[in-house]
């Protein structure tokens, strides 16, 4: 299930939780960010994918955004074991997705 979170608190649980999490910065009137929703939610059903999916609305949670160093949305960043592993920006398909998180 997709997490929507604003708060540093929540995605450190989330980190310490989960052994991957991909981490998706975006906002609403982002039209690249409305094209990966439904990508996100398709990985999200995909049992195959064992990642946890939290996205963060730069709009609500700014000051997080600006820890991550955000500039562009979407961002994706991919975390293993809480340690940040990479950074994508801009949409991206769901292949390209599923080799990030590998």
């Amino acid at each position: 299930m997709i997490k929507h979170i604003n708060e540093r608190e929540e995605l450190d649980q989330i980190l310490n939780e989960n052994q991957k999490v991909l981490v998706d910065f975006w906002a609403s009137w982002c039209g690249p960010c409305r094209m990966l929703a439904p990508v996100l939610e398709e990985l999200d059903g995909d049992s195959s994918f064992d990642v946890q999916i939290v996205k963060i609305d730069v709009d609500e949670a700014g000051e997080l955004a600006g820890e991550f160093g955000i500039q562009a949305i979407p961002t994706l960043i991919y975390f293993e074991n809480g340690k940040e592993k990479g950074k994508k920006l801009g949409f991206n398909p769901k292949a390209a997705i599923i080799d990030f998180c590998k």
